[in-house]
C-alpha cells in the first residue's frame, strides 16, 4: 500500500477541524435564540447542527485513525474506520430527525407564537453562510483525499443549509402573517430532509463495509489499462473492494510462459503505477499465470517481437 501523504493526511485533519469548530458555534447560537424565541424550527436546526457537531468528532477521529500505517492486526491498513464513522454519523442523523418529529408534534398541539423572531431570522442567515463556506471546503478536501468521513460531514452541512433556508423563509412568513402553525410544520419538513439524507448514507456506508464492488465504471478503466499492454494476453478473477480512501484490487495476470521474471515483475509494476494515476489512492495485487496454465488457449501465442 502506498504510503502516508503527510500533506494531504494534515490537509484532512485541518478540514476536520473547521468543521467541529464552526457546528460548535452554531450550536449554542441556535440553543440560545430558539429558547428566546421559543420556535421549535430554530431548535430543531440546533439538534441537527448538534449531530452535525458530533459527526465532525466523529470524522476527526476516522481520518486521524484512517490515515494510520497496516501493521500487525490491520494488514490492509485502518481505511475501514472513515466507512464505520460514516454508518454511525448517518445513524445519528436519523435519530435527530425521529427528535425533530417529536419535538414538532408537542409544539403543535401546544399552540403557541414564538416570539423575538428577528433573531431567528439573523442566526438563519449565518447559518446558511457559514455552512456555505465550511462544506464547500470539506467536499474540497474529501474530493482531493477521496475522503468518506470528510464527504458525509460535507453532505451534513449542506442539508443543513437547506433546512436553515426553510426555516428562514417560515419564519420571515410567521412574523409577517402571525400563522404560529407554520413553525412546528417547518420543523416536520426538516426531519424529512434530515432523515433522507441519514438514509441514502446509512446505504452508502453499509455497501462500502460489506465490501461492495468498485463502480462498473472503475472497473472498467481498470480493464482498459490491463488490455492496453501488449504483454498481457489475458486476465480473470478481477476482485474490487473499498477501504476509507484506498481502493483494494485484486486480479490474475496472464502472460507469455517464457518471459523472464524481471520482465513479468516490470509490467506489473507498471500496471500499477497506471491504475493508481487513473483512480486515486489504490493497493494493487497482482498473481500471474504463463499462458500454458490455461486449456482454453490451445497453444500459447508468441509475443509480438517474435511473430
Amino acid at each position: 500500500m502506498t504510503e502516508n501523504r503527510f500533506p494531504e493526511e494534515n490537509l484532512k485533519r485541518n478540514a476536520a477541524l473547521l468543521s467541529v469548530a464552526s457546528n460548535s458555534s452554531l450550536v449554542v447560537l441556535k440553543l440560545v435564540v430558539g429558547y428566546l424565541t421559543g420556535a421549535v424550527s430554530i431548535i430543531s436546526e440546533a439538534a441537527h447542527s448538534a449531530v452535525d457537531l458530533l459527526a465532525s468528532f466523529i470524522a476527526f477521529y476516522a481520518v486521524k485513525k484512517s490515515d494510520l500505517p497496516p501493521d500487525e492486526d490491520h494488514a490492509y491498513g485502518h481505511g475501514k474506520f472513515e466507512n464505520l464513522s460514516g454508518a454511525v454519523e448517518a445513524l445519528l442523523i436519523i435519530v435527530a430527525a425521529v427528535w425533530i418529529v417529536y419535538e414538532a408534534l408537542d409544539k403543535f398541539y401546544a399552540q403557541s407564537m414564538p416570539e423575538l423572531l428577528e433573531y431567528g431570522i439573523g442566526i438563519m442567515l449565518i447559518s446558511i453562510g457559514m455552512n456555505y463556506w465550511v462544506s464547500g471546503r470539506l467536499m474540497a478536501v474529501a474530493r482531493r483525499t477521496e475522503s468518506h468521513a470528510l464527504e458525509a460531514d460535507a453532505l451534513h452541512l449542506r442539508a443543513d443549509i437547506w433546512t436553515s433556508a426553510g426555516v428562514l423563509i417560515g419564519l420571515l412568513i410567521i412574523k409577517v402573517t402571525g400563522l404560529y402553525w407554520l413553525d412546528p410544520l417547518i420543523a416536520m419538513l426538516i426531519a424529512i430532509i434530515v432523515f433522507k439524507a441519514g438514509y441514502n448514507m446509512t446505504k452508502k456506508s453499509v455497501h462500502e463495509l460489506t465490501d461492495i464492488a468498485l463502480p462498473p465504471e472503475e472497473e472498467a478503466i481498470i480493464s482498459e489499462i490491463v488490455n492496453g499492454h501488449e504483454e498481457v494476453i489475458s486476465f480473470h478473477r478481477l476482485r474490487t473492494r473499498r477501504s476509507g480512501s484506498y481502493r483494494l484490487i485484486d486480479m490474475h495476470l496472464i502472460l507469455y510462459k517464457d518471459m523472464h521474471l524481471d520482465k513479468a515483475h516490470a509490467v506489473c509494476d507498471q500496471l500499477e503505477k497506471e491504475i493508481e494515476a487513473r483512480l486515486g489512492l489504490c493497493d494493487v495485487v497482482i498473481h500471474i499465470e504463463p499462458c500454458d496454465y490455461h486449456d482454453g488457449f490451445g497453444s500459447c501465442p508468441l509475443p509480438q517481437e517474435k511473430e
